[in-house]
Parts: C-alpha cells; sequence; structure tokens
C-alpha cells in the first residue's frame, strides 16, 4: 500500500463527502478506501450483544494475546507510550484545577484516591502514582494485571498501585467509591457504554471527577486510526478497533448526562508526524479526551 495509493483514496473520499450531504460516512470512507482495504477483518466480526455487564470477551481475548508488549516501547502498545504525556497532562491541568491542587508541585495528587479503569499493564497507573495519587488499577485481563505487577515492584512508589482483575461493575457491588476515576481509550472495547458509564458515575464521589479518552466516529478517525494506523502505518494490529463502536463527543457527553456527570472540559489529540509526538488541541475530530464532574447528590 503505497503512499500515494492512500492520497488517492483521500482525494476519492473528499470527492464522496462534497457529492452528497445524504452520503452515510462509514459507506463514503468504505467506498474511498476500498482498493486499499480488500480484506477487512473488522468488517465482518459480529459485535456482542449488549448486556448487565459492559465486558465485552472478544476484545479480551484480543488484548490478552499481546499482554506480554505492554512495556515494550517500540511493540504494538507504543502509540499509547507516545500519547501517554499528553494525556498525563490533560488530566494533570484538570484535576489539580478541580481539586484545588498545586500543578507545579511533584505530587499534586497526594491525599487523593484514583481508579484507572481498563489499566492494561499500568503505563497511565503508575505516573500517576508517582504524583501522589492512591491508585487501584483495575483490569478484566488477568494476565494483564500480573504484567502491571512485575513492572510495579521495580518501583518503591509505584508497588503501591492496587492492582486487581476486575470490573468497574464489580468495584460498585463491592460499594468502592474514588475521588476520580479514569478510563483512558477503553470505553471504545466494552460492550456496552451506557452500562460502563453507569459504573464509572457509581464509583465516583459526590463532585467527584471523571476522565474518559476514547476516539470520535468521525470520518477522518476511520481514515486515520484505522486504515492508515492499522493498515498503512502499522501502528496497532489489524482490526483493534471497530468504527461502529466510536463514539462521538456529543455521546458521550449525553450519556455521562444521564449518569449524573456534567462534562465541564474537552480537548483533542493532534499528532505531529514531523516529530512524531501528541499534543492537547481544540480539534476533536479523532482522539478526544473529557472531564466531567458527578453532580452533587
Amino acid at each position: 500500500m503505497s503512499h500515494r495509493m492512500f492520497l488517492r483514496s483521500l482525494y476519492r473520499l473528499q470527492n464522496l463527502s462534497r457529492s452528497s450531504s445524504n452520503v452515510n460516512p462509514k459507506h463514503a470512507v468504505l467506498a474511498a478506501f476500498q482498493p486499499l482495504l480488500q480484506n477487512r477483518p473488522y468488517a465482518n466480526t459480529p459485535q456482542p450483544a449488549a448486556s448487565a455487564s459492559s465486558v465485552n470477551q472478544t476484545e479480551l481475548a484480543k488484548f490478552a494475546a499481546i499482554a506480554d508488549s505492554w512495556w515494550d516501547v517500540e511493540g504494538p502498545f507504543k502509540p499509547l507510550h507516545i500519547m501517554n504525556p499528553t494525556r498525563l497532562a490533560f488530566i494533570r491541568s484538570t484535576l489539580c484545577r478541580h481539586f484545588g491542587k498545586d500543578p507545579f508541585s511533584a505530587r499534586p495528587f497526594e491525599g487523593l484516591k484514583f481508579v484507572d479503569v481498563g489499566c492494561g499493564g499500568g503505563i497511565l497507573s503508575e505516573p500517576l502514582a508517582r504524583m501522589g495519587a492512591s491508585v487501584t488499577g483495575i483490569d478484566a485481563v488477568e494476565k494483564n494485571i500480573k504484567i502491571a505487577r512485575l513492572h510495579a515492584d521495580l518501583d518503591p512508589v509505584a508497588s503501591s498501585i492496587e492492582y486487581r482483575c476486575t470490573t468497574a461493575e464489580n468495584l460498585v457491588e463491592d460499594h468502592m467509591k474514588f475521588d476520580a476515576v479514569i478510563a483512558s481509550e477503553v470505553i471504545e472495547h466494552v460492550a456496552d457504554p451506557a452500562e460502563f458509564c453507569k459504573s464509572l458515575s457509581a464509583l465516583t464521589v459526590s463532585n467527584g471527577a471523571t476522565v474518559i479518552s476514547t476516539i470520535n466516529r468521525s470520518m477522518r478517525a476511520y481514515a486515520t486510526a484505522i486504515v492508515a494506523a492499522e493498515y498503512i502505518l502499522h501502528w496497532l494490529s489489524k482490526g483493534t478497533h471497530q468504527w461502529s463502536s466510536f463514539l462521538t463527543p456529543e455521546e458521550l457527553v449525553l450519556i455521562l448526562q444521564r449518569t449524573s456527570i456534567s462534562v465541564e472540559e474537552m480537548a483533542g489529540f493532534a499528532y505531529d508526524p514531523l516529530t512524531g509526538q501528541w499534543s492537547l488541541s481544540d480539534d476533536i475530530g479523532v482522539n478526544f479526551i473529557a472531564f466531567g464532574v458527578k453532580n452533587s447528590q
């Protein structure tokens, strides 16, 4: 798949978008990139039915297969490692402002309880613990938790993280509460986003914070986060993401509102191919992150 073919597909997509305002976005992208997508495993993957639990067994198996690579900065999780400083910058800024903490302090989250939902190998949990938070990291994949514990034991500060192989729903049943609930790059992999957000809300104390990062269900996201990232640049394994599972920012805001969480701030992630780095942006057309506050009961 050459760079020239990719540019031709983008040009075809632009013309399709202009030709009719009634064109279905997904159909437009599929038509534009058809020459590049002779085999699309994600297009025919059956979606699991929604249930009382938000766990998606297909997604769990997918991540269990690559769990050993969580701390390989050149492996399948390289995009998350590169994005991590930008995610942390948003979390530090919004949570310090909300909780009245000093953002210039080495440990601004001292005295606060965080839960990292879908923590994977702990690449976000560990820096949060180093910033002073009392962190609980949970993941439904047992192998992820084993990797997270092994890596955390290499650092006396990170070793304080409580890792548990469980789900957000199970923590709700245990009546656990946290000052901040963080779910980064997770909601697009669950079976029922509304049920998942209900659990996140239940875990958040009154006037506590909820932070969610994910991918917009837009034509640009389909072209970049799936076609380019998985099939052109091979940043991610093919089939990592399902376009139909993405949420638009408007949908996420509405889902959270229904669970008593008001979104107060949102930002996009912009990738600079020249520097290979991410930065915060006003453009929420592809990757975005939202900060919300649990309404007082």
